[in-house]
């Protein structure tokens, strides 16, 4: 089976991106397609960019730079649960992305993201930028959910049928493509 990692990308406090990652992750795992794992950005701390060699040459010297190859290289698939910050991509999923290369390469890159009116879109537009530029493939298909904050009670977001229908579609959509990409994913 493959695996899909998801990733929580707001790391600021007062942030609700683990509640809607939360959400996404158990649909994920009711969705049974992939393995479903959870990564949360907040939890990784990586600094920013203290290398000393670039990340294409995969001379690690860090303890935590370690770590995050190995979670990154593990997944075949990513879904980013992202925020909108300035009509961009949240600096701590730059990092993420900058901190290794190879890693990502020929992965798909799916995306939930939340915000105001236009649902995080703009960040997804910026980000999408990013990683085809590390080799990724990112996905049409999105949930995006916009005025999110009305489908939160108690800490807990509570997805209605338009977000279950689009999340299916993406892992869907990203189940293709991650077995696709496979032959150029072996090593």
């Amino acid at each position: 089976m493959l695996s899909s990692t998801s990733v929580v990308c707001s790391t600021r406090p007062g942030r609700v991106g683990p509640a809607i990652a939360n959400w996404f992750h158990g649909f994920a795992q009711k969705h049974g397609k992939f393995e479903a794992r959870l990564v949360d950005l907040a939890d990784v701390n990586l600094p920013l960019l203290d290398e000393p060699h670039h990340p294409r040459l995969r001379q690690y010297t860090k303890e935590h730079t370690k770590r995050w190859s190995a979670t990154v290289d593990a997944a075949d698939a990513f879904v980013f649960v992202t925020p909108e910050y300035n009509f961009s991509t949240p600096p701590a999923l730059v990092n993420a992305l900058d901190f290794v290369f190879h890693e990502w390469a020929y992965k798909p890159a799916a995306f939930v993201c939340y915000g105001g009116a236009s649902g995080g879109l703009r960040s997804v537009q910026m980000t999408k930028l990013i990683v085809t530029t590390l080799k990724m493939m990112p996905m049409q298909e999105t949930v995006a959910l916009p005025f999110f904050s009305k489908h939160i009670e108690d800490g807990v977001f509570k997805g209605d049928e338009a977000h279950d229908k689009a999340a299916t579609a993406m892992l869907d959509e990203t189940l293709r493509w991650a077995d696709a990409l496979k032959v150029l994913r072996a090593k």
